[in-house]
This record gives structure tokens, sequence and C-alpha cells, in this order.
């Protein structure tokens, strides 16, 4: 008896978060301009970066991109290396594209030429965190820029269960799974407004906050970075 009943509060807490059954893994690939660039200092030098996520959602090494820009008067940009060239005042349209056995990437930005090269460093992202378990879990989000990183800020409408054993936050470019995902850390607060501060992380790195109930490896809820 004392080994039973242990398993069977474990299995317990593991249907209550399973809902109904497993998701796929799979998600659909992705390049993504990873640079925040706003603008580039005239008669200046910026060496512009990309990220391709995978079927799964995880970084993968893309070999090959090409660069081009809409207005080559305005700015030039070497087609294999991203280096980009302020000419004179203005705006362009910066693209790149990635071609592998899955297909053909792109994604874009548009940068200004000016006095100065600037960062966004205060770009500014939101969501709303939903339960997808039988448990209680909700709330509002801000994840915003900083210097150093991006703070995730909970809304006061935020509100979780405290009977999953083992609540964990992520961000990851998977909503099913948090293999390859950077795990934030244990909940502690489960109710009202609080936040995160993540050293090292850009608002475009990621696309979902999860929360996953650790000890089972099973999602629990999860909200979207847009």
């Amino acid at each position: 008896m004392k080994i039973i009943l242990p398993l069977f509060l474990a299995s317990l807490f593991f249907a209550g978060c399973i809902k109904d059954d497993f998701v796929d893994d799979e998600v659909s690939p992705e390049l993504r301009i990873s640079t925040m660039l706003d603008t580039i200092a005239e008669d200046s030098n910026f060496v512009m970066e990309a990220m391709y996520l995978n079927n799964v959602g995880q970084e993968e090494e893309a070999q090959n991109l090409i660069w081009t820009s809409s207005d080559t008067s305005i700015m030039s940009i070497n087609k294999l290396t991203g280096l980009l060239y302020g000419k004179q005042f203005g705006s362009s349209v910066i693209s790149v594209s990635y071609t592998n056995d899955l297909g053909v990437f792109k994604d874009s930005l548009s940068v200004e030429v000016g006095l100065n090269t600037v960062l966004q460093e205060s770009q500014l992202k939101s969501g709303t965190i939903n339960t997808t378990s039988t448990y209680e879990l909700f709330g509002d989000f801000d994840i915003e820029q900083t210097e150093t990183g991006v703070v995730l800020k909970l809304a006061e409408n935020y509100t979780a269960s405290t009977a999953l054993p083992g609540l964990y936050v992520y961000l990851s470019n998977n909503n099913s799974t948090i293999v390859g995902a950077l795990e934030i850390g244990a909940v502690e607060v489960f109710s009202g407004a609080h936040e995160y501060v993540i050293p090292d992380v850009s608002v475009n790195d990621y696309t979902y906050v999860l929360y996953f109930c650790k000890p089972f490896n099973v999602k629990v809820g999860d909200g979207k970075i847009q």
C-alpha cells in the first residue's frame, strides 16, 4: 500500500494535466530577421542577422542566406554576408530568403538611413495566456525589450492553480513542447501582477510563453507573443 498510493496519486495529477491526448510537435518552419535595427547612420555599415527555425521550432544553421535591398540608392547590402551600408537619407526594405528541402522562406524589415545607428531597444509585444488543461490558468502579458534582455510582465488578471506539482514557465518557438525552450523558472506567484527579468534574449527570439507541469513534461497553458 505504501508503494501503490503515491503511484496512484501521481497518475491522477498526470490525467488532470493532459486533458484529452498528446499534440503534434511539428510547427511551420520560419525564417526570422533577428537584428532589431531601426536606423543605420549615413555612410556606415551594419551586419544583419537572421535565424531559421525548423519544423519543430528549433533554431537550425541556415547557410546561403540571400539578402536584398528594395532601394539600393538608399542602402546596399551584401547578398551573401548581410553587410548593410547606408548611402543617403531615406528608407528601404531589407529582405532575406533561405531555401532548403522544405521550401523557400523569407522575412523583411524596413530600415531608415539617418544621422545615427539606432536599434529598437524599447520594442513591446503582448499576448494572453490560456489554459490547455483542466487546471485554472489565465492572464494577459507584455514582453518588453531592455538593454540587457527582456522583461515578461504578467497583468493583474493573471491567475493559476496552486494544485499543480511543479508548474514552470518557458519561452519557446513550439507551443507543443519544451524541448529546446528557454526555462524561465518555477511559478511562485499564482495570482496578480508580477514579472520575470530574462537576460540575453530579444523579443524576436521566441513566439510563445508556455506553462508546463515539469515533473510529467505536460503542457498546462500557452500564450502567443504578438
